[in-house]
């Protein structure tokens, strides 16, 4: 009897209530995910720009032409050469001929004493957008006599070009 009464009365604004409704429902939904999607894809860009900030660190850490006296010994001679402002010009391109020419980074080596302080650059242009660093710990020969701990640290800041 409730099932075969045709005498409802029909009300057909409610279904354009409604029909907002799941409209302004699925716009919210959207947004929601196209902003997860937005920071999942700039946190993984991050976490491979610090992999390879820090695969750059250990190869310059481990470079022939850096070595010292030993090959676990960075040389602060070379560094002085290929440092700001650059001395050795053909070192220089040589040092960053070994990368990417994708990858714009900037390397800053310094004592943990604060004593010395070198700065590698391919060319002047300042970091920009999102820098990503990483840096790892290192035996620096300031001469044949006297070796100190310091940092290498790797800015990248312009992933792809």
């Amino acid at each position: 009897m409730f099932i075969s009464d045709e005498q409802a009365i029909l009300e057909p604004h409610n279904d354009i209530l409604a029909t907002a409704l799941v409209v302004i429902g699925f716009v919210v939904f959207a947004a929601v995910m196209s902003k997860a999607y937005f920071i999942h894809d700039e946190q993984s860009h991050s976490i491979e720009n610090y992999e390879e900030a820090s695969r750059i660190a250990e190869s310059i850490a481990s470079w022939d032409e850096l070595q010292g006296t030993r090959p676990d010994i960075i040389s602060a001679r070379m560094l002085d050469k290929i440092s700001e402002p650059v001395t050795d010009t053909e070192a220089h391109d040589l040092f960053f001929a070994r990368f990417s020419p994708n990858n714009e980074f900037s390397v800053d080596i310094h004592t943990d004493d604060g004593k010395y302080h070198w700065t590698v650059r391919k060319n002047k242009a300042e970091a920009t957008g999102n820098v990503i660093a990483a840096s790892i710990p290192v035996t620096i020969e300031i001469n044949p006599a006297q070796h100190t701990s310091g940092k290498i640290t790797v800015r990248i800041w312009k992933r792809y070009i």
